[in-house]
């Protein structure tokens, strides 16, 4: 009988045999000239599910853009690879942020460093928030690369440009969405206000919801998940999917429970559970997206239960340290705040 130890370095053994096989395999089908590269595990035993590349946005504090949808990836089976397309101290919802923005010539350097060391085997493409006209460009040809290398990769885009009548990045940036990205996009998953943005229409029901799905597939991308609309008070996501050109898309509603609550980050999360869910399913965009919502709203639930028990917490706490005051007080014959 084989010892313990033996018996590690026998597996340990027939480990490595496998990943070089594997290895060789992979360089053999894509470089002649990275004979004597190390081994990269995440290429020499791939994800069953994919490697995803995301480009989107990072913060130090809080979770927005990369850090709403890398873990998420992550826990349901992905290899996911990040790009920061900018770096912030924090979301720009407080009142001030530094950091550093990340500019299209410098997206095309690290994607230039992958591909000298044939990295750039992705199965999808992840794009969140984009602050500029030359880096979203950029990202187009980042595509057309991917895809030169993978002919199937899927690109899922959240093209966020604002909420509720508003616009947080460059005007600019809406045409460029409309004319060139949405083309080559497999899934799309705008909200309300970037789908109205997109369409040239102006969605105030569930058939205008509807009815922009049906212009966005006619420009481009076979799945379309409009996130959140709102209408009469009550929050809708509108999913479409087009299963062949020319086909009427199936199409459905999920009603969004609300949360008395405000949070950031979360569309970016919903997005990254779209395409996790959504390649499980392929041809079930109703499941992938009931499975999407259901993840986040017993996140952001259980956010919300976390945060009203610190309160009370805090609450007990202070009730404590006023009782003790008291006692303080009438111990040195002053009369308590709290009679």
């Amino acid at each position: 009988m084989l010892s313990t130890q033996q018996s590690l370095l026998s597996s340990s053994s027939r480990l490595r045999l496998i990943i070089f096989r594997e290895n060789h395999v992979f360089r053999a089908r894509n470089s002649s000239k990275s004979a004597m590269a190390p081994p990269i595990l995440s290429l020499a035993l791939p994800s069953e599910t994919g490697r995803v590349l995301s480009i989107q946005s990072h913060t130090v504090q809080g979770y927005v853009g990369n850090k709403s949808a890398v873990f998420p990836l992550q826990l349901l089976g992905y290899d996911v690879d990040p790009i920061n397309s900018v770096q912030f101290s924090n979301h720009t919802g407080y009142p001030t942020f530094k950091g550093q923005v990340l500019n299209g010539q410098q997206l095309w350097e690290l994607i230039d460093g992958l591909g000298a060391n044939n990295l750039l085997y992705y199965t999808h493409l992840l794009t969140g928030y984009i602050g500029s006209v030359s880096f979203l460009n950029t990202v187009l040809e980042v595509v057309d690369k991917l895809r030169s290398i993978n002919p199937k990769l899927t690109y899922v885009c959240d093209p966020v440009m604002g909420d509720e009548g508003k616009l947080y990045v460059p005007p600019e940036l809406v045409s460029v969405y409309r004319e060139k990205v949405v083309p080559v996009a497999s899934m799309l998953t705008p909200n309300q206000f970037e789908a109205e943005q997109l369409t040239g229409i102006r969605i105030a029901s569930e058939t205008d919801g509807r009815d922009a799905c049906k212009i966005l597939h006619a420009a481009g991308p076979p799945k379309v998940v409009i996130t959140s609309i709102n209408i009469n008070g009550n929050l809708l996501l509108i999913g479409s999917h087009q299963k062949e050109k020319g086909q009427s898309p199936e199409q459905f509603k999920i009603v969004i429970p609300k949360i008395p609550s405000y949070f950031t980050g979360t569309g970016d999360l919903m997005t990254a559970l779209l395409l996790g869910w959504s390649n499980k399913y392929t041809d079930s965009l109703d499941t992938a997206a009931e499975l999407a919502v259901s993840s986040l709203q017993v996140l952001l639930f259980l956010k919300l239960l976390e945060y009203s028990a610190s309160i009370n917490v805090a609450m007990t706490c202070l009730t404590s340290i006023q009782y003790l005051w008291d006692l303080y007080l009438l111990d040195h014959n002053y009369l308590p705040l709290s009679l």
